[in-house]
This record gives C-alpha cells, structure tokens and sequence, in this order.
C-alpha cells in the first residue's frame, strides 16, 4: 500500500505542481479566464490531491470548485470580477501541500486560497495561508489537529467538527433495545489525524454503555493490506466493527472481511464508505448493504441553494443527484460563503473574509454554519447506511429518508 513513505516520493516527483484546471465560465483547463469589465479576475489558488491516497475526493473537491466558479462566473462573478480558479496537484503529500500554498501566495500571488482535502493537508496548509494574512476556508479538514492550532483564518466548512463524526451512530447504537445492541467491538483504526480520533471517541462512549472492547489497533498509514489486522479482529468474533478509515484502508478492510467471511452484526467506517460512487466500485456493490458512515451533506437537503447545486452538478457531470460525492457539496459551500461575505460587505479580501465569518450563521448548501474562534463549527452530522443498494440517511429521524436496518446483512459476494 501506499501512504505517506509513497506520497513523500510522489511528492517530490511532482515538486513542479501543474496547473490543472481554471473555471471561467468555460471547461477550459488551460489557465486562462474571463475578465470582466470592472476589473481583473478575482484569482483563487487551491491544492488538491489529484493524484495519491487522496485522489478520489480530491477529484470530486475539484467539481465542486469548478461548478461553483463557473455558476458565479455565469451570474457576473463576484462584485464584478470573474472568478479564476488556480488548481495544483499536492499528490497527497503533507510537503507538498506547503510548497503549494508557498508559491501560490507568494510566487502566484492570488487574491485568496480555498483549502485541500483531508486533516492531514489542511492543517500544514492553513499555517502557511496564517503566516501571510490569507483566509482559509476549507471544505475537509476537520480533524482536531487542524482546530489545536488556534488559527484565526481557518473555518471548515461542514456542520460539525469531524472528531464528532460517529455520535449519530452513537446515539442510534443508544436508541435501541439493551437486547438488540452490540454486546463486544472492535476498533481498527489508520493512524491520521483524522481517521483515529473518531474511533477513540466512540470507544470510549460505547465503553460507558458497557460495550466490551476486544480488539483496538492503530495500523501505520504506509500498511498496503489490512488482511492482518481483519484477521486479528475476526479471530475476536465482535459483534460490532468501529473503524476509524479514511479510504483506500476501509476498502482494504471490507474486502479482507469478504475473503474471510466475517460479517459483523454492525460495521460503521468513518470514510470510505460515505462515497456514493467509488465504494461500490471498489468493494462490490452487493458487499455494501447495511454498512454505516458519516454525513454532512445529502442532495434532498433544502438547505440554502443545494437544489440550484445538485441540478447545476447533474448538468455539468450527469448521474442522479445519489451519485453526488459529498466532498463537492463541501467544496462548492466554501465558493458560497465568500459570496455571501462578498455580497454583505461590498469587499473580498482576505481581512474582510476573516472578520466576517467570525461573526454570525452562515448558509450554504451544507446547512446554516458557524464557528469558534478556531474555525471548528458548531453543529452535527447525519448517520448514513447502505440501505437497498444505496447511501441515504438513516438516523436522527428527521433527517432520515429510511429507517435503520441491523444486524448487518451477510455479504453478497
């Protein structure tokens, strides 16, 4: 497997970053924009992981931005000015993702930044974007090592804090009869600042209600196949699997579950498995049924603009609005709020940016949003299954489109 040893490799083979795509109003990925009378382009650096670990929703960060950048550009950009969007490839890579956002702001000097996928980018990344006085609106870094850093740029863009990620499934697991509930667990868990400190606050929380821990491991980033650590938990029987991934990992994991045929009565992954379009397509789609996840985003949500977004989505990219990765919902709310900033205040710098978000809610295609003084917002997510061979809602019950199904089906093969 690949992982960090792999992407530092990757990292340095792409220390040229390439400016892959530029949304104005065109597909052109050229670089080049359309300017507007009043003015020059508003230009917008971003790094994304395009290739790598993170390449599937670093791909799918990047359709949000683009479709974001082109609706605006079509309705006469922001206060004038077209929007440019300046994309580079960060393969993945927490070395890279400094250079980037470095020669971004200082080489490039763009007008703002928008942040890169995953805890693990955004947290470097955020710091460099501090230094030079730039906001950091960021659509999937919420892990808390981004937050400890007390930096007064930073706002994720997501309704809760991605540490509290697995509480809905908490307070499902809470809500059902003492006979139905998992009586043992396990916690498989990758080492990330994101993935395993969802899985410690659900031990811990599952703990006090007297759920047994028999297995808990936190594997190394660089483990190319999680059939040892399957085959360690499945030799425990748990009744549950609480696994703390992020995506190649969860796909590694269901799949070595598969081979051995250990189906637990509950499996929830914290990444992975919220993917709409590349779970299935890793795993099988008959192996998804009744599987857990975490959400932030669906495309029936009435939330500020999010019909406009998934019709615009389905336009540009085709598919139903089920085949929307959440990670483009995430993206195209942080174009939003620095319309929103824009539209309030008359202005789009970065001081103006910064001050404003700190103050008030909020709305976007993921809900109405607001933060701390560290950029962690103060909402909740939604609890997502596998339920008849799609990703819906299921828990709380009025976000939920269907009921919870358990125990967990066995595999379809």
């Amino acid at each position: 497997m690949r992982r960090l040893g792999v992407l530092i490799s990757l990292g340095v083979l792409l220390s040229v970053s390439v400016t892959l795509a530029a949304c104005g109003g065109s597909s052109s990925s050229s670089g080049t924009s359309t300017t507007s009378a009043s003015g020059k382009p508003l230009t917008i650096g971003i790094s994304l992981s395009l290739s790598g670990d993170f390449s599937d929703p670093g791909h799918a960060a990047q359709k949000g931005y683009q479709l974001w950048a082109k609706t605006v550009n079509a309705h006469g950009g922001i206060n004038g000015r077209q929007v440019k969007l300046k994309i580079v490839d960060d393969a993945s890579s927490p070395n890279q993702v400094v250079t980037n956002y470095q020669n971004l702001i200082t080489r490039d000097k763009v007008d703002l930044v928008f942040g890169p996928f995953s805890t693990l980018l955004t947290g470097p990344a955020a710091s460099v974007a501090h230094r030079y006085g730039y906001a950091f609106v960021e659509p999937a870094g919420g892990g808390p090592a981004v937050f400890q850093e007390h930096l007064n740029n930073v706002f994720f863009v997501q309704p809760a804090p991605t540490l509290n990620c697995g509480d809905p499934f908490v307070a499902y697991i809470k809500s059902l009869p003492a006979a139905q509930r998992p009586k043992t667990a396990a916690y498989p868990s990758l080492d990330d600042p994101f993935s395993s400190p969802i899985a410690d606050r659900m031990q811990k929380a599952f703990e006090a209600m007297g759920i047994k821990t028999v297995y808990k491991t936190i594997y190394p980033s660089e483990t190319a196949d999680l059939t040892p650590v399957v085959e360690k938990y499945v030799a425990k029987k748990p009744d549950m699997v609480v696994a703390g991934t992020q995506s190649e990992d969860a796909y590694s994991q269901v799949k070595a579950m598969v081979q051995s045929g250990f189906s637990p009565k509950y499996l929830f992954l914290a990444n992975g498995a919220n993917s709409p379009t590349e779970f299935p397509s890793k795993v099988g789609k008959k192996n998804t049924e009744g599987i857990f996840s975490c959400g932030d985003w669906f495309p029936t949500s009435k939330s500020n603009g999010n019909p406009q977004f998934v019709a615009a989505y389905k336009q540009a990219y085709g598919g139903t609005p089920f085949d929307i990765d959440s990670t483009s919902a995430e993206a195209y709310a942080v174009g939003q709020l620095i319309q929103a900033v824009a539209k309030k205040t008359g202005k789009v710098d970065n001081k103006t940016i910064i001050s404003s978000l700190h103050s008030g809610t909020w709305p976007s295609v993921e809900g109405n949003i607001s933060w701390n003084a560290d950029g962690s917002p103060q909402g909740s997510d939604m609890l997502l299954e596998w339920v008849g061979g799609k990703l819906q809602p299921v828990y709380p019950p009025n976000v939920a489109l269907t009921k919870p199904t358990s125990p967990k089906p066995p595999w379809g093969g």
